[in-house]
């Protein structure tokens, strides 16, 4: 009984990381964290927050949605790897139109930056994805960190063990496996830093 109530507080918690952590959490937060750190006028929050809230997490997670009402996928975190292509192509064509907006209303270098990061971000897991499953909430998280760090200075360090704590949740929840969590988190970490510093 102990063992079993000890396990299903376990699952809760795996499950709470999960969605607070998910990936449609974090590209809808960091954009305009960004946003936010480069805007001198709400107008120019409005206008380039707007831009990259729209085509990073609106478009992307609509897309989500309608294809788990239709029944087109199982879930919103998309758990079968084959059902991945589609949605994560249609995001990253997105998030491509957003970049072309803002490099047309001459946002900041930052906010740019984090955009293509999570263009990059997204094309490394999609081609991944099309042979193995690799977990995109582990490359987010990663990559989401590696970006405040510069964004916002040393203190986003403290970050750094959830992508730890992500990564336990999605193997608790039997998800992905630990492989799969490492190859994320390997991919998303050192690939956003280094197309934010490229660019910032």
């Amino acid at each position: 009984m102990r063992a079993s109530r000890e396990d299903r507080a376990d699952a809760r918690v795996a499950r709470l990381l999960t969605e607070a952590l998910a990936p449609t959490v974090l590209v809808t937060a960091l954009p305009l964290i960004a946003a936010a750190r480069v805007s001198r006028s709400a107008a120019q929050f409005l206008l380039w927050g707007g831009i990259a809230l729209t085509f990073c997490a609106v478009i992307p997670i609509g897309v989500l949605v309608h294809g788990v009402r239709r029944g087109r996928l199982t879930d919103r975190h998309v758990g079968d790897r084959t059902q991945r292509a589609r949605p994560l192509s249609i995001g990253l064509a997105s998030v491509a139109a957003g970049l072309l907006l803002l490099a047309a209303v001459r946002a900041p270098a930052e906010l740019f930056a984090v955009i293509v990061v999570v263009f990059v971000v997204g094309a490394a897991c999609a081609l991944v994805n099309h042979w193995w499953k690799l977990s995109i909430h582990a490359a987010v998280v990663a990559a989401t960190v590696a970006v405040l760090v510069p964004l916002v200075g040393p203190a986003a360090n403290l970050g750094w063990p959830l992508v730890a704590a992500v990564g336990w949740s999605r193997v608790r929840l039997r998800d992905h496996t630990w492989p799969q969590v490492l190859a994320g988190a390997l991919l998303g970490g050192p690939l956003a830093a280094g197309t934010f510093l490229a660019l910032a």
